[in-house]
């Protein structure tokens, strides 16, 4: 593994850093923090999917804590925030560790890509949500690793064991598709 940083394009500096998130042990923790504002985050031990998410694209200088709660106090009427949780503003601590707020935020800054059926329009560094049972949104991040098995990209992500890196693509109802470089 090399310094995402030097990747060759933007989409594998994304994997890299999303490869370095699965070296670290992290319990699984989704419990409300008040995190530093910008470029804050919640213990390093800790975290879940979208954490995952995070620290990657921070490791690439980018902080989606900043980019997203900066767009929502712009349009916080686009953002389920005040639907799904019962917000009247932006919260900077927990905004950006919410899937269905990064769901928004990455059709709006980013491209939205059609779900499908088909391994092959899964490209490295695309974002994927999912629901799983009990209707709870889940993020991960597409590889350049594929699964010797079913041929399909691995995707890294924190269903509850920490950042691992798993071919579980289909195993769940895709519900978004992003790229965001």
């Amino acid at each position: 593994m090399y310094d995402p940083i030097y990747a060759a394009t933007p989409q594998l500096a994304v994997v890299q850093a999303a490869y370095a998130r699965t070296q670290h042990e992290v319990t699984y923790d989704g419990s409300y923090i008040a995190i530093p504002y910008p470029n804050g985050d919640v213990p390093a031990n800790i975290g879940v999917c979208t954490d995952v998410v995070v620290r990657a694209y921070r490791m690439l200088g980018i902080d989606l804590q900043q980019r997203v709660h900066e767009d929502m106090t712009l349009h916080f009427s686009k953002y389920p925030s005040n639907r799904i949780w019962g917000l009247t503003k932006p919260d900077p601590n927990i905004d950006h560790r919410r899937v269905p707020n990064l769901q928004v935020f990455f059709s709006r800054h980013g491209e939205s890509i059609p779900v499908t059926k088909e391994s092959k329009d899964y490209e490295p560094g695309d974002l994927v949500t999912w629901m799983l049972p009990g209707n709870l949104p889940h993020i991960g991040i597409v590889t350049n690793t594929y699964d010797e098995d079913s041929g399909r990209p691995m995707i890294v992500h924190n269903i509850g064991r920490g950042p691992e890196l798993d071919d579980m693509l289909f195993d769940y109802p895709i519900t978004g598709h992003y790229r965001y470089w």
